[in-house]
C-alpha cells in the first residue's frame, strides 16, 4: 500500500552508485504538483543542455528510442533513454496525445507517466506524472536552440499555437533572449486573447493577439510553431533573413507545420536527426524530395559541443526541428527524483 513519509531520515539510504535513494523495494510516487515544485525552467534548461552535450560526445549509456501507437482519436508514444554514468539512470516515458481532449472531455491533450530506474542495478526508483516535464523540457530545448541560433538581440517573438507549449516556450525564451514583444497566433482567437492577457501580466512584456501569422512573423526575430497541424501553417513566403523558427508541433509522421520549402531554404538543426526524419517536419521535406537527412546542418548537441557551427551571420535562417527526445525526459526526471528524495516530497509505494 501507500504510505506518506513522515520520518524522512529512515527512508534515505546511499546506494553504491553515490546518489541518495530510498530503501530496497521503495518506489517514489510523484504527482504533477510534486514535479512542478521540484522543477523550474532555468534548471530544466541546464539539465537538458547537459543531456544533449553528453549525447553528442557519445557519453550516454544507451541510445534514445521511441515507439508509437495510433488510436482513433489520438495516440501513444513510449520514449526511452539512459543518462549519467554515476549515478546511472534509465527512463521510459509513456505519453498519450489526444488533441480533442480539451474541447470534448475537458482533459489535457497530453497525459502520461515517466518510470525512472537505477541504470546500474535495474531497481525501479520512481513513477512520476509526465505532463509538467513534457511541457518544460520541450520548451527548454527550444530555448537552448534559440540561445545558439537566434540573433543576439532577438527581442520579438511570434507564438503560433497558444496552448501549454506556447506558454512554456515564451517563458523559456524570455530566460535566454531579451524578449520585449510577442505576437500570439491561434486558430481559436479566444485562445490567443487569453494567452496574451496571462503572459503579458506574468512576464511583464507586451503580448498581443495577431490575426495574420505572416504579418506577425514579418515583425519577429523568433517564431515558435506549437500546433497539432497536419498541413503546413508556416509558408516559405514568411521567411526572412535572420529568422529562427522552433518547430515543435510535429511529433508523428502525419503531422506537419512547415512547408518543405521552408526546410530547404533554412539551415535545419534537429534534436535527433533520425527521429525528426521519421516523425518531425524533416519527414515531409524528405518525402517531397527537397531534402535528405544529409542536408541537415547539425543536431543540437553538435552545435553545443562545437562540433558544428551555430549562427555565423545575422542573415542566416534557422529551423530547430524538435520532436522531443527521451534525453530531455531522463535528464529532467533524474533531477526531479534527486530533489524529491532530498526534500521528502511524494509518496512511497512498497513494491516488495
Amino acid at each position: 500500500g501507500t504510505m506518506q513519509r513522515t520520518d524522512r531520515g529512515t527512508v534515505l539510504s546511499a546506494t553504491g552508485s553515490g546518489a541518495a535513494t530510498l530503501g530496497p523495494g521503495a518506489l517514489l510516487w510523484l504527482s504533477r504538483s510534486d514535479v512542478r515544485a521540484e522543477l523550474d525552467m532555468a534548471d530544466c534548461i541546464v539539465a537538458v543542455e547537459q543531456a544533449f552535450m553528453q549525447y553528442a560526445r557519445g557519453q550516454l549509456p544507451v541510445a534514445p528510442g521511441v515507439l508509437g501507437a495510433h488510436f482513433r482519436d489520438g495516440g501513444f508514444h513510449v520514449k526511452t533513454a539512459g543518462a549519467g554514468l554515476d549515478p546511472c539512470y534509465f527512463a521510459a516515458k509513456i505519453n498519450a496525445n489526444f488533441p480533442f481532449n480539451p474541447t470534448r472531455h475537458h482533459l489535457p491533450t497530453i497525459q502520461g507517466v515517466i518510470a525512472l530506474f537505477d541504470g546500474a542495478r535495474g531497481v525501479p526508483l520512481a513513477v512520476m506524472d509526465s505532463i509538467e516535464i513534457t511541457i518544460l523540457r520541450t520548451a527548454a530545448a527550444s530555448a537552448i536552440g534559440a540561445k545558439q541560433l537566434a540573433t543576439a538581440g532577438a527581442a520579438t517573438v511570434t507564438i503560433c499555437g497558444c496552448g501549454n507549449q506556447g506558454r512554456s516556450h515564451l517563458r523559456a525564451l524570455a530566460l535566454v533572449r531579451p524578449i520585449r514583444r510577442t505576437f500570439a497566433v491561434d486558430a481559436n482567437p479566444s485562445a490567443a486573447q487569453a494567452f496574451s492577457e496571462e503572459l503579458s501580466k506574468e512576464l511583464g512584456i507586451e503580448v498581443s493577439p495577431a490575426d495574420s501569422l505572416a504579418a506577425a512573423v514579418h515583425a519577429s526575430d523568433i517564431c515558435v510553431t506549437a500546433t497539432p497541424s497536419r498541413v503546413p501553417v508556416f509558408l516559405a513566403s514568411m521567411l526572412h533573413p535572420g529568422l529562427f523558427i522552433a518547430a515543435v508541433g510535429a511529433d508523428n509522421e502525419e503531422k506537419q507545420e512547415l512547408d518543405p520549402e521552408v526546410m530547404r531554404r533554412a539551415k535545419v538543426v534537429t534534436d535527433l536527426t533520425a527521429q525528426t526524419a521519421a516523425i518531425g517536419d524533416l519527414h515531409p521535406a524528405i518525402a517531397a524530395g527537397v531534402m535528405t537527412p544529409a542536408d541537415v546542418h547539425a543536431e543540437l548537441g553538435q552545435v553545443l559541443v562545437g562540433e558544428r557551427p551555430g549562427r555565423t551571420s545575422d542573415d542566416e535562417m534557422f529551423v530547430f526541428d524538435s520532436t522531443g527526445t527521451a534525453l530531455q525526459d531522463v535528464a529532467a526526471a533524474a533531477l526531479v527524483y534527486e530533489r524529491a528524495v532530498r526534500s521528502g516530497r511524494g509518496a512511497v509505494v512498497n513494491l516488495t
